[in-house]
């Protein structure tokens, strides 16, 4: 357990929960790590890469506005992010939590959303050391991808929502949008040469690329997520479960329908594979807003 009472996460922590500290962090054994697993440890703890990724990736203006919009006022209450990394969506969303806990697998990653605010924890998404229904907000941004087991990262977040609160996830990619097929799945496969060419973040180098794509556990041709995949899990929960497609084009109007368009590489792309590009099939990722009933008795 943890050494001392007085630490924010205390209240929280299961009473069967392994707890060691490693430079003020508490964390949670995790062994053994799958493939997938330790290079989303290894590549969001490296100094570099993951302030490359911090930089380029999940800040922009229609992102903002989004989960402002889905959050609404997290101001004075309690917020589990998992799958935090290095703290994109709380340096995107700011705000003044009441407690604001960052869940993730990169020693590295915590160390800077620590810095931010975030009240850090290392711990494996599939199996979380934390009470249920004691968290009023729980986000899981681009981060159910990375995971090996996606429904069970799904119903351990799930399970820390109190009645009344909110699972809000964002940034997975829908699997019918990215079903690449023939010479669009050819295209697909070429990319890679051109991003390390241009340094896109993430791509600087065979390595870095390397590390990057072996993060991803669903995100490649075929994988991915499906909006049945949230009624399904989430409804017998006792969630009032809403999907939104987007294509990370639009802000707060995704809630109006609106999935915006997708740049002209994905478009020709889907156009080559059979896929209509202004489908909301063909809407690059899903984000859903699921409220947990007052009356749950999950």
């Amino acid at each position: 357990m943890i050494a001392t009472t007085k630490h924010p996460l205390h209240p929280y922590l299961k009473a069967d929960a392994t707890v060691y500290w490693q430079e003020g962090i508490p964390c949670v054994p995790v062994q053994p790590l799958s493939e997938a697993i330790a290079a989303n440890s290894y590549y969001f703890g490296h100094p570099d890469w993951a302030w490359g990724y911090f930089e380029a990736c999940h800040r922009d203006e229609a992102f903002q506005s989004r989960w402002q919009s889905a959050i609404g006022n997290w101001d004075g209450k309690i917020v589990v992010d998992v799958g935090c990394g290095p703290g994109n969506l709380y340096a995107a969303v700011g705000g003044s939590p009441q407690l604001l806990v960052g869940i993730d697998i990169s020693f590295g990653g915590l160390q800077m959303a620590k810095k931010l605010g975030y009240t850090p924890l290392l711990a494996d998404a599939q199996n979380l050391p934390l009470l249920s229904e004691f968290a009023d907000i729980v986000t899981i941004n681009a981060s159910l991808h990375h995971c090996d087991d996606m429904e069970t990262t799904m119903l351990e977040a799930a399970r820390l929502v109190k009645p009344g609160g909110k699972l809000i996830t964002d940034h997975d990619p829908q699997r019918s949008a990215w079903d690449f097929r023939g010479i669009g799945r050819l295209l697909w496969d070429l990319r890679l040469p051109l991003y390390r060419f241009l340094q896109r973040g993430g791509h600087a180098s065979d390595r870095e690329q390397n590390w990057a794509l072996a993060t991803e556990a669903h995100h490649r041709p075929g994988d991915g997520m499906s909006v049945d995949f949230y009624h399904r899990l989430l409804e017998p929960l006792g969630f009032a479960v809403k999907v939104y497609p987007h294509n990370h084009t639009v802000g707060e109007e995704v809630f109006q329908g609106n999935y915006g368009r997708s740049e002209r590489k994905y478009r020709i792309g889907q156009r080559l594979s059979g896929i209509q590009p202004d489908s909301p099939e063909a809407a690059l990722s899903l984000m859903s807003v699921a409220t947990k009933t007052v009356n749950s008795n999950s």
